[in-house]
């Protein structure tokens, strides 16, 4: 039946380019997140929590390499179990489990002789950085009324996604003066200043979602503020990499690399938009 459909499948698609991979790879990407996100609450939540369990396996396979001796095990579940315990009981869900992954992990700590403190420190790091960040979608989602708590986390993917193809695009061409250097070689200013301007343009689309009380000028100052962070995301995964002696931290998305490297500027940006909102008044959310 392989052999049949590769007989079937045009020249030019059996040996494809790494840009039609990455094409490929990206609308599989955009279109599974746009359904999950759109679907209801509890599709989105399972989406994170496979996102964030991914991205904390690949974080850990990453700083093995580094020297350290991460707790997968306990990093992985902790990671997966922040975005349904926010969803469950609030930000005293996410409480809950920081509490139970601290403790763990000094049991772990105090047993396992091997174990050493930077361990411990990177075995929390790692489940609160793939983990506990993204929660700040699911307080966004849940804050606004079915469908534009999805419609509204969808804008903040789009100004997430809006940033970092501005930011390529212009970069690619007329980016002159280097961002981080040492970091990422690749960035520049002029990328930088373009990837706001797409992140803006879809905080502006925000004010138009109802629930939300957001004036434009307010909407700018954020999507700058939510811009400048993803930014700051993507720096601190490719500082994690480059420490690490890693290109792409996986595999799993054939033209990207790992879902780390795709998730890298969500994470910040995500927490810091929720914070934004319920500290700007934007959206209805009790915070305990």
């Amino acid at each position: 039946m392989k052999q049949k459909a590769l007989d079937k499948t045009p020249d030019k698609l059996r040996n494809p380019s790494d840009l039609q991979v990455r094409f490929r790879t990206g609308v599989i990407y955009t279109a599974a997140t746009v359904i999950c996100v759109l679907a209801g609450n509890i599709p989105m939540v399972l989406m994170l929590m496979v996102v964030a369990g991914i991205c904390a396996g690949e974080f850990f396979y990453m700083l093995r390499s580094d020297a350290k001796l991460p707790n997968e095990m306990l990093g992985i579940i902790a990671a997966v179990l922040y975005p349904l315990s926010v969803y469950i009981a609030g930000l005293a869900g996410a409480m809950l489990v920081s509490l139970a992954l601290l403790l763990a992990l000094l049991v772990w700590y105090v047993f396992w002789l091997r174990a050493r403190i930077p361990d411990v420190g990177v075995s929390f790091f790692g489940a609160a950085y793939t983990g506990l960040l993204l929660c700040g979608l699911v307080i966004i989602r849940v804050s606004l009324p079915a469908p534009w708590g999805g419609v509204c986390v969808l804008l903040l993917f789009l100004s997430v996604w809006a940033n970092d193809a501005f930011a390529y695009l212009v970069g690619s061409k007329i980016g002159r003066h280097k961002l981080a250097p040492r970091t990422s070689p690749k960035k520049s200013w002029e990328g930088f200043i373009a990837g706001l301007v797409g992140s803006v343009i879809f905080w502006c689309l925000m004010t138009l979602v109802p629930g939300i009380t957001m004036a434009i000028p307010q909407s700018i100052v954020f999507g700058i503020i939510s811009g400048c962070m993803g930014v700051l995301g993507d720096l601190a995964e490719s500082r994690i990499k480059r420490n690490s002696g890693f290109k792409d931290s996986g595999t799993i998305m054939p033209g990207h690399g790992g879902l780390l490297d795709r998730s890298d500027s969500l994470f910040l940006t995500s927490i810091t938009a929720a914070i934004l909102l319920i500290a700007g008044g934007c959206i209805p959310y009790a915070l305990f």
